[in-house]
C-alpha cells in the first residue's frame, strides 16, 4: 500500500477538517459516549463533596468543591481520551484506514482528526462537569484571562494524554487494551494534591505526589480559579505537559508509519 503525501499545507487542513467531520458525526449520533465520560467524574465529584468532604481538611478559606474540582477535570480528561483510543482502534481494524490511505490524502491527517474530535468531545464533558460544580457550589472569582489560562492548560492537557492515546489505539490487539491504558491516568489524581494536601501524606507517598506532573497541574488551575498567584506552579505545569506532548506526538507518528508501511 502506499500512502500518500500532502502536496501542501492546505491539502492537510482540508483533509483533516473533512476527516474531523466525519469523527464527530459518529460522536454526535452517539452521545452516550460524551455522557458515559462524564458520569464517572460526576460521580466523584459527588461522592467527594456529599460523602467524603467533610472528614477532609485542605486548610483552604473556600469550600471543598473549589479545592477539588481541578482534579476532576483531569480525571474528565483522562476518562475520555480512552474512547479516542478505542475508536482508534476501530477504524484500524474495520479497513477504515487502508481505504482513506489508498486516496490522496495528507497521511497524518487521519490520526489528526481522532485528535481534534478528542479535543472537542473533551470540551464538551468538562462543560457538563463545571456545570456540575457550579450546581453544588462551586464559584471562581477567576477573570476572563485566568479563565483563558485554565482553558489552555486543559487543552494541553487534553492533546498530551491523547496523542498519548493513539500508541494504544494503534498497537493494541482487543478493544478493551486499546481502552485500558487509561486507568493508571484516571488513578494519577488520587496520589497528588487533587484531593487532599499532599503535606498530609506519608514520606514516600508524599514525595511522589509533589514531584508528579498532576500535583503542578492541579495547584495552577486551582490558584487561577481563586485568584491566588500561581507561581513557579504554572512553569512546571507547562514543562510537563510539552514535554509528554511533544514526546506521545513523535511516538505516534513512528509507531503509525510502522504500522501501515
Amino acid at each position: 500500500m502506499t500512502m500518500q503525501l500532502a502536496p501542501n499545507g492546505a491539502h492537510f487542513f482540508s483533509d483533516t477538517a473533512a476527516l474531523t467531520g466525519r469523527s464527530l458525526k459518529h460522536v454526535t449520533r452517539s452521545l452516550d459516549t460524551i455522557i458515559t465520560t462524564s458520569l464517572m467524574p460526576v460521580a466523584f465529584l459527588l461522592l467527594f463533596v456529599y460523602v467524603f468532604g467533610g472528614a477532609i481538611k485542605t486548610g483552604s478559606h473556600g469550600s471543598y468543591v473549589d479545592y477539588l474540582l481541578p482534579g476532576i477535570l483531569l480525571i474528565t480528561v483522562a476518562t475520555g481520551i480512552s474512547y479516542t483510543a478505542f475508536r482508534l482502534f476501530l477504524d484500524l481494524k474495520g479497513g477504515i484506514f487502508e481505504r482513506f490511505h489508498s486516496m490522496p490524502i495528507a497521511r497524518s491527517s487521519v490520526l489528526w482528526a481522532h485528535v481534534l474530535t478528542s479535543v472537542v468531545a473533551n470540551a464538551i464533558s468538562l462543560a457538563v462537569v463545571v456545570l456540575v460544580g457550579v450546581l453544588i457550589g462551586f464559584r471562581s472569582g477567576a477573570g476572563i484571562g485566568a479563565w483563558l489560562a485554565i482553558a489552555g492548560i486543559l487543552l494541553l492537557f487534553t492533546l498530551a494524554l491523547t496523542w498519548v492515546a493513539v500508541i494504544p489505539g494503534l498497537t493494541a490487539k482487543s478493544p478493551d487494551g486499546a481502552s485500558a491504558f487509561s486507568y493508571p491516568l484516571i488513578f494519577l489524581p488520587f496520589i497528588s494534591s487533587a484531593f487532599v494536601p499532599t503535606a498530609s501524606m506519608p514520606g514516600p507517598v508524599r514525595w511522589f505526589a509533589e514531584y508528579q506532573p498532576v500535583t503542578s497541574i492541579v495547584d495552577t488551575i486551582r490558584a487561577l480559579f481563586t485568584g491566588a498567584p500561581v507561581g513557579g506552579d504554572i512553569w512546571i505545569a507547562l514543562a510537563w505537559l510539552v514535554g509528554v506532548l511533544v514526546a506521545a506526538y513523535v511516538a505516534s507518528m513512528a509507531v503509525y508509519r510502522r504500522r501501515l508501511a
